[in-house]
């Protein structure tokens, strides 16, 4: 039963990735903040949360009861922590939505708190691990990371009003992030023709040169007319 309890959830990963990977393109194409965004982009933050859970699921089960190889053992440590940063950076670029009051009179929700307090820690660790280990995606993620939630937690402490539009910058960030993280696990674990350590760097090295590009557009500038009021959402 639990080779089965391990192939679906491989499955339901794959599937979801899948889904994934098609939608987000989808919704940076049609208008922000407009219905077909909305729902694209429903649809993406839920396949981020079912790609990124199956791989906890999958890397934690497998590291704790399955022999394994000193090369499988790191390709799974590399599933769990890109698992949590995507459903870290996932559920970031959602609750920014809910958050455009901050500075405003709006408190964050507990869980918001929950998530902060621990993603400072986790990412923390696996900046150290992967310095001492020399684990190149330890260090870039956990980096990344930490500095989401530092700057996340200093938001939620600051009484002062943000940036105008500050939530959407948040947004963008933590969608276009999880995307990021979902298409470099699959090129470091599928793209083997590419030699390490870009199989894993190269999406990094071209989606956050788009993400600054896209935050200028979007946030402040001309296009940002264009984006509609996300009124569900907010």
């Amino acid at each position: 039963m639990f080779p089965a309890f391990l192939r679906a959830m491989l499955y339901l990963h794959i599937a979801a990735g899948f889904v994934g990977f098609f939608v987000a393109p989808a919704a940076l194409a049609v208008r922000k903040g407009g219905p077909a965004h909305r729902r694209w982009g429903l649809v993406f933050f839920w396949a981020m949360v079912v790609a990124g859970t199956t791989s906890l699921l999958l890397a934690g089960l497998k590291l704790s009861f399955v022999p394994l190889t000193s090369a499988r053992e790191g390709a799974l440590k590399f599933l769990l922590l890109t698992g949590l940063f995507t459903l870290y950076l996932a559920g970031f670029g959602y609750r920014a939505l809910y958050l455009k009051k901050l500075g405003h009179g709006q408190q964050p929700a507990l869980s918001d708190w929950l998530t902060v307090g621990a993603g400072l820690p986790v990412f923390g660790f696996f900046v150290f691990w992967g310095l001492r280990h020399g684990a190149v995606p330890a260090v870039v993620f956990g980096a990344i990371g930490l500095m989401t939630a530092g700057r996340q937690l200093r938001s939620y402490l600051h009484t002062a009003p943000p940036a105008p539009q500050q939530w959407l910058r948040n947004h963008m960030s933590g969608f276009v992030g999880a995307y990021i993280a979902a298409v470099s696990a699959f090129s470091a674990t599928s793209l083997h023709f590419i030699p390490w350590p870009w199989n894993f760097l190269w999406p990094t090295l071209l989606g956050v040169p788009y993400l600054l590009w896209a935050q200028r557009h979007y946030v402040g500038g001309r296009a940002s007319q264009a984006v509609l009021p996300t009124a569900s959402a907010g």
